[in-house]
């Protein structure tokens, strides 16, 4: 990793001289936008929209519109001159409550490592830090702009997590807050169950990245030249349930069958789960019963037809009538 940072703590009288690494990366697969027919790079000219002359990054710098087309313009200079105490160092502010920190408002994450002989003091820190159970709040200054951050222990490193400033957090105003909408008891109970149902503890390395992943393979096929194996599809998701109780119901059941665990005792009423194998049951039913019914039928014929056969057989065969005499006229 490569520092791109260095300051100092400043924790009360003691400095801490540290070294500040990214602690993320992002693993999306990147893209050029390249020309569909030779697949040539597609490259950006800066043009300026008065002159039209093409323009270096030294002739650069950063404008402020005030509205009515007209811009402030703000050269390096107008920065260096910005009283920014923070510039070189972290000053811890106050150490409170992780849980008092709302998540909403971290942003990005970054490892800070002692630097020379500041070992010992940063351990002092880490060590009080985590005896504590609190995180330090703080002020640094990272790319020209004053953060508020936290720094807290993380696998026996300090992690400094810089964070939105509270007005930079949007308040949610949507119509659906202001409606008077009521839970039934039965359903909170239900949906509580569920969430019962699908408790588990989080373990990060359990969850992948599946599009990546076949996106990847995508890429790798086209290297290779060879056909990309399609994934199985994946089931679509039901349609939204009329019935919330018997949506939840059905939940339920389907969370405790795939941690293979046993319906719940006494029925009760049937979810769309339960109704759809009663049903299989019964069509299987009818026609088990037709081919019993059937089956015995054909039997009870042949062995029929096998006695009949069987007492012609034993029976003695008759002598024929003598032909009577015809009678004498006179």
């Amino acid at each position: 990793m490569r520092a791109i940072w260095k300051g100092a703590v400043s924790f009360g009288l003691v400095s801490i001289a540290v070294k500040l690494y990214s602690a993320t990366e992002e693993k999306d697969i990147r893209f050029h936008q390249v020309h569909r027919e030779d697949g040539g790079r597609i490259r950006y000219k800066r043009t300026c929209s008065v002159c039209g002359e093409e323009v270096t990054y030294d002739d650069i710098a950063k404008g402020y519109d005030i509205g009515g087309g007209e811009m402030v313009i703000l050269t390096d200079s107008d920065f260096a001159d910005l009283p920014l105490t923070t510039s070189r160092a972290i000053d811890v502010l106050e150490f409170v409550p992780a849980e008092q920190v709302d998540p909403i408002l971290y942003n990005k994450a970054y490892f800070l490592e002692p630097e020379g002989a500041a070992t010992k003091p940063y351990v002092l820190l880490r060590d009080a830090l985590t005896d504590s159970e609190r995180v330090a709040i703080v002020k640094v200054a990272l790319r020209q702009r004053e953060q508020l951050a936290t720094l807290r222990v993380r696998e026996g490193v300090l992690l400094l997590n810089t964070m939105l400033w509270p007005d930079e957090v949007r308040t949610p105003d949507f119509g659906f807050l202001g409606e008077d909408l009521k839970v039934r008891p039965p359903e909170l109970a239900m949906a509580s169950s569920l969430i019962d149902s699908m408790a588990g503890e989080f373990e990060p390395d359990v969850f992948t990245d599946d599009y990546r992943a076949a996106l990847q393979e995508v890429i790798d096929a086209k290297v290779e030249g060879r056909e990309v194996v399609q994934p199985e599809e994946v089931e679509e998701a039901p349609a939204a349930a009329v019935d919330l109780m018997a949506a939840l119901k059905a939940s339920v059941e389907r969370a405790r069958a795939a941690r293979g665990e046993q319906p719940a005792a006494g029925g009760g009423e049937p979810t769309p789960i339960t109704s759809a194998r009663s049903a299989k049951k019964a069509a299987k039913a009818p026609a088990k019963k037709t081919a019993e019914k059937k089956a015995g039928g054909t039997k009870k014929a042949a062995t029929k037809k096998a006695a009949e056969s069987d007492a012609a057989k034993k029976a003695p065969a008759r002598k024929a009538a003598p032909k009577k005499a015809p009678r004498k006229t006179a």
